[in-house]
């Protein structure tokens, strides 16, 4: 089982900066609404976006936050998120490594997990609980066919399972299910 490479995703925003439509679904909207309505605080002193993809998901998000910082493999993407939220700070990276430093107490993992094989999936939790111990985590799972090795689900339980946080439902729909683990405050 293989984790997508950075040449697929580069491939999957070949046609534009926003290959999912996120600027224009409704779906996608609604889901973002929903998502910080889950955060477990009204506000963060700095949140760090795993697969920022274009910044549409920061801009509902950065509004509650003092610092937003992003991570994507993909530079379309991140000169998008750029241009949605000037004040952030962007890393391109491609998961898993080592992800860029800062006191985050917020770190939100949208759709992103199904890209990972399962040892980059364990790489990514252990990195995540050493690192930032005290801050909430939000996972966001598309429950539909992803398109890669892993399935949404699957990828979730595989995270979970390497993690030490207790990872809760917070929302479930038919297409997408929200878990929140909060940190110590």
């Amino acid at each position: 089982m293989t984790a997508v490479s950075c040449n697929q995703l580069e491939r999957i925003y070949a046609v534009g900066d926003d290959p999912w439509s996120f600027r224009t679904s409704a779906y996608e909207q609604s889901k973002f609404r929903a998502t910080c309505a889950a955060l477990p605080r009204r506000t963060y002193r700095s949140v760090l976006e795993l697969g920022c993809g274009n910044g549409e998901l920061a801009r509902h998000v950065a509004p509650r936050c003092a610092a937003y910082t992003g991570v994507d493999a993909v530079q379309t993407a991140l000169d998008a998120a750029r241009r949605a939220i000037p004040e952030g700070r962007f890393h391109r990276l491609f998961l898993p490594a080592p992800l860029p430093g800062g006191d985050h107490d917020l770190l939100l993992l949208s759709e992103v997990l199904y890209f990972l094989d399962p040892p980059g999936l364990v790489a990514l939790a252990q990195q995540i609980d050493r690192r930032w111990p005290a801050a909430d985590l939000v996972c966001v799972t598309w429950l539909g066919p992803s398109g890669n090795a892993l399935q949404g689900a699957e990828a979730l339980e595989i995270f979970r399972a390497s993690s030490r946080r207790a990872l809760r439902c917070a929302m479930s729909t038919d297409r997408y299910r929200i878990d929140v683990a909060e940190g110590g405050r």
